[in-house]
């Protein structure tokens, strides 16, 4: 035993290579395909190995009294776990995805309108779960 281990530090790690053969600076391989909802105004998949979400927009369309917003379309977020109820994950998973959007939908064009996006897990391996909240 070394003298760090005797006073209780932890071991160090070797990262130079995870446990399902990536290095530690490979990402699991990406997919991505789009248009697969008929009814959604768009929609997508992404999947990275054994992790998939799905995600479908619906609007503009007229916003209900409660979410009205007079100067810009209001950005609805709705993430669906894999199973259970929402929980605290689900709801600030939301807030940072909203926030995103937010900077990249032009609102401003759309007055007194609602955009919701739907976002449903799928499978999740830990890309989806492990994702730090800020």
């Amino acid at each position: 035993m070394t003298a760090m281990e005797e006073e209780g530090a932890p071991p160090s790690l070797d990262v130079s290579q995870r446990t399902d053969g990536r290095s530690a600076s490979q990402l699991r391989p990406l997919q991505c395909s789009r248009g697969l909802l008929a009814r959604a105004h768009g929609s997508a998949t992404w999947s990275q190995e054994s992790t998939r979400v799905m995600a479908a927009v619906y609007g503009p369309k007229p916003a209900a009294m409660r979410k009205e917003n007079a100067e810009r379309a209001v950005v609805e977020i709705i993430w669906r776990a894999k199973n259970g109820l929402p929980g605290s994950y689900e709801k600030e998973a939301e807030v940072v995805v909203r926030r995103s959007l937010e900077f990249i939908i032009l609102t401003a064009l759309h007055l007194n309108t609602a955009i919701s996006v739907i976002l449903q897990v799928i499978s999740d391996d830990g890309s989806v779960s492990f994702f730090p909240m800020l």
